[in-house]
C-alpha cells in the first residue's frame, strides 16, 4: 500500500515504530496531490516547503525519543475558515483575501498539540454557505463535492491526505462525506471547541471530521474534544473515550429505527431502492419509526435561526462589502434582517424539548437510520446539492455519521446517516462500526441501478 493510500491510525502507527518517516508520509501526500489536484482542486493554500518542515521536526522529535501525540508525523487538512497562525484564512470570500490571523483556532491547536502536520487549507464555499467554490467531485468532475466543506471532503476522498475538519450548521460535513465517499462525523453540539472558526450561527455550528475509516474520524474528533472557554457551548467535562469505544463490540446487536423524516419525497430513485436493499439485509434489527409529524416543522425552525444568526454574525460584511456577497448569500442575510424577535426566541427554545421527544426513540434503538443526501451528487457546479435529510439532526444537536455503504445507477457513493443522541457520541461511532464490518463491503452493492435522474 502507498504511504498516501495508509488510513489515519495506520500512518500515526507507521511513523511511531518508524517504518516511515513524517516526511516521506508527507512527501507522497504532496506528490498525490499534483497528481490529482489540477482536476479536483480541493485546496486553497498549500505550502510545501513549510509543511515539510513541520514534518521534519515532527521526526526530529521522535529521534529525540520524546512524547508523541496519537497524530504526530501525519498530514490533516483545514477548511478555510478556521483560523491558523501561519496560513492565511479567507473564509472563502475576497473580502477577507490575505487574512493571516494571529493565532489558530482551538480545533487547530489541539490537532498541533497531538502531533498533526497542518497540511494546508481547503476550500469552502463563501462564507461555509451555498455560493461553491472551485472544488469538483473526485469520483466525476462534472459533479458538485457537496459543500460546504466541499475540499476536505474532496481531499480524503481523493487520497490527497488521510484526514481532515470541516464544519456543519446545516449539511456541510455528512452531505459532502455522502457525495465523495468518505466516512463524515457530526458530533454532539459543543463537543468540539468552535473558538477561533468562522462565527454564523452559535446554536447551529458544529466542528466535524472527514476520514476514510470510523475509527480514524473517531481518533480526529477525540484530539479535537473537550472543554474550551472561548466556546460557552463546550462543557467542562471529560472527553469521551471515541477511540476506546468505537473499537470494541457492542454488547448486543445494534437496533436500528428507520426514520424516512419529512424529506423522504425528495429522496431519489437509488437512495429509495438502496434503502430498501439495505433494510432486507439488516432484517429483525432495523425497524421504520414514523416522526414524520414531528419533524415537519425543524427546517422552518432551523431556517430562521441560520438566517438570523448569519445575518447578524455577517453583519460587517453585508455592510462595507455588500456587492462583493452572492445572491443566495445576500438572500439569505435580508430574509434574517426581517425576521421577527418572537419566532427566533420560539425557534431557540423548541430545539431542546423535540430533541429530548426525538431522543425518546432511542431508548429503544441503538441509532436512527436515514439517507445522508437525496443520492448521488448532482451533475453540475453551480450549486452543492441539498442539505435536507441533514438539518433536523444539526437543528437538534444530535451525533450523525454519514457511511459509504450505497451505490447509485452511476457508480457514484450514497451516504448512509446514522444518528444518535445528545453526548452518546462514542456509542453512534461502535454502532456505525458494527453496521459496516456487519454489511462486509456487500451494502455497497445492495443499491439498485436506476436511471441518472
Amino acid at each position: 500500500m502507498a504511504a498516501h493510500e495508509l488510513s489515519l491510525a495506520q500512518a500515526a502507527l507507521e511513523i511511531r515504530e518508524g517504518r516511515l518517516s513524517a516526511a516521506e508520509l508527507a512527501q507522497a501526500c504532496f506528490d498525490r496531490i499534483e497528481a490529482v489536484d489540477g482536476e479536483v482542486q480541493a485546496w486553497t493554500f498549500l505550502d510545501r516547503q513549510h509543511v515539510l518542515a513541520q514534518a521534519e521536526r515532527a521526526d526530529d522529535w521522535r529521534r529525540q525519543g520524546k512524547p508523541l501525540g496519537p497524530l504526530h508525523g501525519v498530514p490533516i487538512g483545514i477548511k478555510d475558515i478556521f483560523d491558523t497562525g501561519d496560513m492565511p484564512t479567507e473564509l472563502g470570500s475576497p473580502i477577507h483575501a490575505g487574512r493571516t490571523p494571529r493565532k489558530d483556532a482551538a480545533c487547530v491547536a489541539r490537532l498541533r498539540a497531538a502531533g498533526a502536520v497542518i497540511m494546508g487549507k481547503t476550500v469552502t464555499t463563501e462564507f461555509a454557505y451555498f455560493h461553491p467554490g472551485k472544488t469538483r467531485n473526485p469520483h466525476d468532475p462534472k459533479r458538485t463535492p457537496g459543500g460546504s466543506s466541499s475540499g476536505s471532503a474532496a481531499a480524503v476522498a481523493a487520497g490527497m491526505v488521510p484526514g481532515a475538519i470541516g464544519s456543519q450548521t446545516n449539511g456541510s460535513v455528512i452531505r459532502p462525506a455522502s457525495f465523495c465517499g468518505v466516512v463524515g462525523y457530526k458530533p454532539t453540539h459543543g463537543l468540539i471547541p468552535r473558538s477561533g472558526a468562522l462565527l454564523l450561527s452559535r446554536a447551529l455550528d458544529h466542528v466535524g471530521v472527514f476520514a476514510r475509516t470510523i475509527e480514524d474520524a473517531a481518533l480526529l474528533a477525540q484530539c479535537m474534544a473537550g472543554y474550551d472557554e472561548g466556546d460557552a457551548d463546550t462543557r467542562p467535562i471529560a472527553v469521551p473515550p471515541l477511540v476506546e469505544t468505537t473499537r470494541q463490540e457492542p454488547p448486543l446487536p445494534p437496533r436500528f429505527a428507520f426514520v424516512k423524516t419529512a424529506a423522504w419525497d425528495q429522496a431519489e430513485k437509488d437512495t429509495r431502492d438502496g434503502f430498501a436493499a439495505l433494510l432486507e439485509r439488516l432484517g429483525e434489527s432495523a425497524e421504520e419509526v414514523d416522526l414524520t409529524a414531528s419533524t415537519r416543522p425543524i427546517h422552518d425552525l432551523h431556517a430562521i435561526i441560520m438566517q438570523v444568526e448569519m445575518a447578524e454574525n455577517l453583519r460587517p460584511e453585508l455592510t462595507r462589502a455588500r456587492n462583493q456577497l452572492s445572491a443566495p448569500l445576500l438572500e439569505l442575510l435580508d430574509n434574517g434582517r426581517a425576521r421577527l424577535a418572537v419566532d427566533y426566541r420560539r425557534a431557540l427554545d423548541l430545539a431542546a424539548p423535540m430533541a429530548d421527544q426525538l431522543e425518546s426513540v432511542l431508548d429503544e434503538f441503538d441509532a436512527i437510520l436515514t439517507p445522508a443526501a437525496a443520492g448521488e451528487a448532482p451533475l453540475g457546479l453551480t450549486a452543492t446539492g441539498s442539505p435536507v435529510f441533514c438539518t433536523i439532526w444539526s437543528y437538534l444537536g444530535m451525533p450523525a455519521v454519514s457511511l459509504p455503504l450505497l451505490q447509485g445507477s452511476n457508480g457514484l457513493p450514497i451516504g448512509v446517516q446514522l444518528v444518535g443522541k445528545r453526548g452518546n457520541d462514542a456509542r453512534l461511532l461502535r454502532t456505525a462500526r458494527w453496521l459496516v464490518h456487519h454489511l462486509n463491503g456487500r451494502g455497497r452493492r445492495a443499491a439498485a441501478k436506476g436511471k441518472q435522474r
